[in-house]
């Protein structure tokens, strides 16, 4: 199946064996993760559980969206803008210029078009009216970030691509011509040539891999973007970490934050940051506004699909957080963001079962690695 990808190999594959998380036969991460985060007594969900259990993992309808087109039309006032799109795409506008992380438009979080989390919220806009980008992050290769029909579009552009060390083999293979990736190791930075825009790769506390047998074969990170007059943090996915700290006292402050708060479990709370760690992680990079993503698009743990953000407007306000918390596709200048309205509670949320097609994912094989994000 081409939406595997592909494992690196030559040039790729020695730059991979010189990084100092490769562990020799697989990357690593360097610091243990902290204890307390996931809990001993939790087990993992079984397929079905994961497929038919827990309640309210899926909105009744539709949530708010808007179109972002008209204001796209226009520069932010104040040089910095952000428009989530859905899970962890965001399109960060930055100085003049355009950055889209993690961009995910395909169907579902899977290597099939039949089988596996089918998202439950569509992208506000389709990416063929989406305007010329300058910059595409990938932060991993797991299927929720690194999609394949996504970059099979965005390759016929040549936009410039920056991601994690390996994850470049994938997108080779998917049409984007090698000299517009770049792939760095933690705490390596590119500049987009003449632009004054920065991106930096930093650690983060996750895993990879898109099948069986290639975990880990290639790098995940967080990144951040700094142009001359602004920072932002991107997490990709993540447990908490201290690394957190020195990732802030090297590359902060942030103007904008964004986190993952969603597909968070205690079996593997290690590895996801949810609400409470996200909060946490907040801290130690030294605050700014905070952007949720990775939530309100794929159901991909247990809880309720709204659970991140309740859990975040409870306990925001008290760890002193300035929270910024858009409806989808709606644009935001984090320097005159006003206070969250709860917009998510307008869907009807009362319990439904999943349609069949996306109980479709019984086809899923039994020995699947959890997380699958």
């Amino acid at each position: 199946m081409k939406s595997l990808g592909r494992k690196p190999e030559g040039a790729r594959l020695e730059r991979i064996k010189a990084s100092p998380r490769w562990a020799g036969d697989r990357f690593r991460n360097l610091h243990p993760a902290m204890p307390g985060l996931r809990d001993p007594n939790a087990s993992m969900p079984t397929i079905g559980e994961f497929l038919c259990g827990g309640e309210r993992r899926f909105p009744r309808g539709p949530l708010p969206s808007v179109s972002p087109l008209d204001d796209w039309a226009s520069p932010p006032g104040s040089g910095l803008r952000a428009t989530w799109l859905g899970h962890s795409t965001v399109l960060v506008e930055i100085d003049g210029l355009r950055v889209l992380t993690d961009p995910v438009w395909g169907p579902r979080a899977s290597p099939s078009r039949f089988a596996g989390p089918k998202r439950f919220q569509p992208v506000p806009v389709p990416l063929r009216t989406m305007p010329p980008v300058d910059l595409v992050l990938v932060s991993h290769d797991h299927y929720d970030h690194l999609d394949y029909p996504t970059i099979r579009e965005l390759a016929k552009h040549d936009v410039p691509f920056v991601t994690s060390l390996g994850v470049g083999a994938h997108l080779e293979a998917w049409g984007v011509r090698p000299e517009r990736i770049v792939e760095l190791d933690w705490w390596e930075s590119h500049e987009l040539p003449n632009t004054g825009l920065t991106v930096s790769a930093a650690p983060s506390q996750h895993f990879s891999g898109r099948a069986l047998h290639d975990r880990n074969a290639t790098l995940w990170s967080s990144l951040v973007i700094r142009s001359q007059r602004h920072a932002v943090f991107f997490s990709g996915d993540t447990g908490l970490t201290t690394e957190y700290q020195a990732i802030r006292e090297r590359l902060g402050p942030f103007d904008l934050v964004m986190l993952e708060v969603g597909a968070f479990h205690p079996a593997w709370g290690d590895v996801h940051l949810g609400p409470d760690n996200a909060l946490e992680a907040l801290a130690l990079l030294g605050g700014g506004a905070f952007l949720p993503i990775h939530w309100g698009t794929f159901s991909l743990a247990m809880h309720a699909w709204d659970q991140p953000a309740e859990r975040l407007l409870e306990r925001g306000a008290k760890a002193g957080a300035r929270l910024v918390m858009p409806r989808l596709g709606e644009p935001v200048e984090p320097a005159h963001a006003e206070r969250v309205e709860p917009w998510w509670r307008a869907v009807d949320t009362v319990a439904q079962e999943p349609d069949s097609d996306t109980t479709a994912a019984t086809t899923l094989p039994k020995a699947m690695p959890w997380p699958i994000d």
